[in-house]
């Protein structure tokens, strides 16, 4: 097997970790509060890789807390807004991420964001009313915190194409996985009262802080030296797909035909945003997505 074949094998496979969590985080959540899960979830991945490097020097440490404010941001709304909608929508709605993330780029710079960009958003968009609005304009609160989630997760993604290549990918990230721990858990014992984690989420907790956020994460940063950011970022757009699929199984999660329509457009017009914008806008849409979103 070809080193491209293999990164291709493994970025699909992260991909799918990466939706099937919303599953596995759906379910924790129903026991255990937001803000503590999230604390504790990010305070497994960022030990885990942490046994793989260890920052060094006062800037990366600076840096990662910057970023890691905004992962925390995302996170905390993402994880809240999942307890209140249902793990389909979340994989759907977190995706529009890969949409914001060059509109924001295009103000950042001071420039139209170009023609795909703005077409692939308008699908997008149109996609998200069909799968989100049921009557009139009353959107489920679970999915607008969600939807800000993506609009964070994209303005984080913007702040690490500034912040990130000065650094190592691996140590860089495990700083921002720490402050996340740390705010999570500095707020879950603000507003939830601090509770532990009961022995039934246990197996949640290993399974997002190590497999998805330490082992797919190591697979996305893998395969995105061997394929370019853009081809990584098309192939993780599956992961909304994926998100659906694994809810309809483990949850019998069921979309309507309007449900599935919408979540086609949203999907069709990541894909026209990806693969259509500009190289300087897709490298940054696409660069260092993975540990933002997931």
């Amino acid at each position: 097997m070809s080193p491209r074949t293999r990164a291709y094998v493994g970025l699909t496979g992260a991909a799918f970790v990466f939706g099937a969590s919303f599953v596995v985080i759906k379910d924790a959540v129903a026991i255990l509060p937001p803000l503590s899960f999230v604390g504790w979830r990010f305070l497994l991945g960022a030990v885990v890789l942490l046994l793989f490097a260890r920052p060094r020097g006062r800037r990366v440490w600076i840096d990662g807390a910057a970023a890691g404010i905004f992962l925390f941001a995302g996170y905390a709304t993402q994880t809240a807004g999942l307890a209140a909608t249902t793990a389909s929508n979340s994989g759907l709605i977190t995706g529009l991420y890969v949409v914001f993330t060059p509109l924001l780029a295009a103000a950042v710079l001071k420039r139209f964001p170009a023609p795909a960009t703005v077409f692939g958003a308008a699908l997008a968009v149109f996609g998200l009313g069909l799968l989100t609005i049921t009557s009139g304009l009353d959107l489920n609160s679970g999915d607008v915190l969600t939807l800000l989630c993506a609009v964070i997760f994209a303005a984080h993604i913007v702040l690490l194409s500034f912040l990130a290549p000065r650094h190592a990918v691996v140590p860089f990230t495990a700083i921002q996985l720490l402050v996340v721990a740390v705010l999570g858990l500095a707020s879950s014992a603000m507003f939830e009262g601090f509770p532990l984690p009961p022995t039934s989420v246990i197996p949640a907790l290993i399974v997002t802080g190590v497999v998805v956020s330490a082992w797919a994460f190591l697979m996305q940063v893998n395969a995105q030296r061997v394929i370019g950011p853009s081809r990584t970022a098309i192939v993780l757009s599956a992961e909304p797909l994926f998100a659906a699929i694994v809810a309809a199984v483990v949850l019998a999660e069921r979309l309507t035909t309007r449900g599935w329509f919408g979540a086609a457009m949203i999907m069709i017009g990541m894909y026209v945003v990806l693969t259509f914008t500009p190289p300087e806008m897709a490298d940054l849409t696409a660069a260092e997505a993975v540990s933002e979103a997931h």
